[in-house]
């Protein structure tokens, strides 16, 4: 049984790898870290565990491995503390602030023979276990285009606090500061397309908009790559899609076409098939994450140290790299930038 402690008790925490942890056969919830005392003790109690607001206290509590959930400015410091003590890493995405803090820490983890895996949830579902299974088994022929689209309004741009004050949302702000949907939400896609093909992305390119002007980031966002043995890529990410409206309503689709047949997934009502010569095949959807299934295959990391299955610190490494060059082009290529105190460089 692996002793696991997990890092940052924020949304992301709550909802996915806390009550994906406590259901895992081989792994044990021992200690949750949040500096604020209010959101290590709520999910303490909410899932049966000890709560720490002391990092070096929680990473001296007997721990095996670490769960990293924390703001993405506080990840390595968290990965290279917890690697100085043996424990093994599955990190959120993106892994780092930029690609050279990234490369230091997969070293820093290398170098202390510890696990470092990122936390690329997308892979685990049933739907992103059958379209591999099928862009490897030529049931579409050889695959040369693929569309993964994700608009949506992340949790509104606005949003009530305790005393019932209008605001920005936090999370709709630190998101876009950190570097917008692409590099937030569309690395996951960037994973998936490199994950399926089995093929490197050789060229890449980003179109962008801005429905609000008070972020450097765009937050509509259009990503092109071009992969090994000549397929191609388009991811679109959007927070702004309903960000402002009462019923927002997101988007959320797959589409490959190969020389031989086509796969089609649309969350809306589960739609998941593939075509070809031979007919149609419906199959069963599901949600584009998985966390149950990402922790058991970390949980057999743990037990059998084969890390084969688990996404790696290289795998984050790649599409964060994507992400942000392509985000950074856009801004570059801004005709106006905004003058906004909330614009980041």
């Amino acid at each position: 049984m692996a002793r696991v402690g997990v890092m940052g008790c924020g949304v992301v925490a709550d909802y996915g790898h806390l009550p994906a942890i406590v259901k895992t056969p081989g792994l044990e919830l021992t200690a949750v870290f949040d500096p604020v005392a209010e959101h290590a003790e709520h999910a303490a109690t909410k899932f049966g565990t000890k709560a720490f607001t002391n990092q070096e206290a929680f990473l001296d509590s007997g721990l095996d491995a670490v769960v990293i959930c924390s703001p993405v400015p506080f990840h390595r410091e968290n990965v290279e503390a917890a690697a100085d003590r043996g424990l093994h890493i599955l990190c959120e995405k993106p892994l780092g602030m930029d690609d050279v803090e990234v490369q230091e820490m997969i070293e820093y983890c290398a170098a202390r023979n510890v696990g470092f895996a990122t936390g690329f949830v997308y892979r685990f579902s049933p739907v992103s276990q059958k379209i591999r299974e099928w862009t490897r088994d030529g049931s579409i022929g050889e695959v040369r285009v693929l569309r993964l689209s994700y608009i949506w309004e992340l949790h509104g741009r606005y949003d009530q606090d305790a005393d019932g004050k209008w605001r920005e949302n936090p999370r709709w702000r630190g998101r876009m500061l950190e570097g917008g949907p692409m590099v937030d939400c569309g690395v996951h896609s960037i994973d998936l397309a490199r994950w399926w093909l089995g093929k490197e992305v050789l060229r890449s390119h980003g179109v962008g908009a801005w429905v609000t002007d008070d972020y450097e980031a765009p937050d509509h966002m259009w990503l092109h790559m071009d992969h090994e043995g000549g397929a191609h890529t388009a991811v679109e990410m959007s927070f702004s899609y309903g960000h402002t409206v009462k019923e927002p309503h997101p988007r959320f689709t797959y589409d490959l076409i190969g020389t031989g047949g086509m796969i089609r997934y649309d969350r809306d009502g589960w739609l998941f098939e593939r075509r070809n010569g031979e007919g149609t095949l419906i199959a069963p959807g599901s949600s584009e994450k998985d966390f149950p299934a990402m922790h058991a295959a970390f949980a057999k990391a743990l037990a059998t140290g084969d890390w084969s299955e688990m996404p790696s610190g290289n795998d984050g490494l790649e599409a964060t790299k994507i992400a942000r060059i392509a985000t950074e082009q856009v801004i570059a290529m801004r005709p106006m930038r905004a003058k906004s105190p909330l614009a980041v460089s």
